[in-house]
């Protein structure tokens, strides 16, 4: 199955590469046991957002963004770096991991300051704002959503 699902991916990038290859399998393998707030396979999500990307490192970042953040134990940084990924990922990345610390604008006004992770969380706020796919108790986040859209469009 997942190398059915891994080809059509492919596919709708239209990039071939071992880069988006190992992105896609480490993405499969954080999230294969994860639902999201509608009950749909995780997967999804990131998938939902690969498929708006036009370059390499933009479906990769894409692909990854919630991968340290949701699964710390197994993924870090140091792991993605040491399995290739170049320095533009990373860095997104870093910025695309929300620290619990940090208050959620000044996340998102650091994210600002790169191009790939501004693409990927504009795309992440669209997809997470479009309650068809959640069930109503989760709307409690789309005033937020919508501000931290605004200021990544400024």
């Amino acid at each position: 199955m997942f190398l059915g699902v891994f080809k059509c991916v492919l596919e709708s990038f239209m990039l071939y590469s071992e880069i988006i290859k190992k992105a896609s399998q480490i993405a499969f393998d954080a999230h294969k046991n994860d639902m999201d707030k509608g009950g749909y396979p995780y997967i999804m999500h990131p998938l939902y957002l690969a498929f708006q990307m036009e370059d390499e490192d933009s479906v990769c970042v894409a692909l990854l963004h919630d991968v340290i953040e949701d699964h710390p134990d197994k993924y870090s940084f140091d792991y993605i770096k040491q399995v290739g990924f170049n320095d533009n990922i990373i860095n997104a990345l870093k910025l695309l991991t929300h620290e619990k610390d940090t208050p959620y604008m000044d996340y998102i006004k650091i994210i600002k300051t790169n191009s790939i992770a501004t693409k990927i969380k504009i795309a992440d706020l669209k997809h997470n704002l479009d309650f068809t796919r959640i069930d109503e108790k989760h709307f409690y986040k789309e005033e937020i959503y919508k501000r931290a859209l605004d200021c990544l469009y400024e």
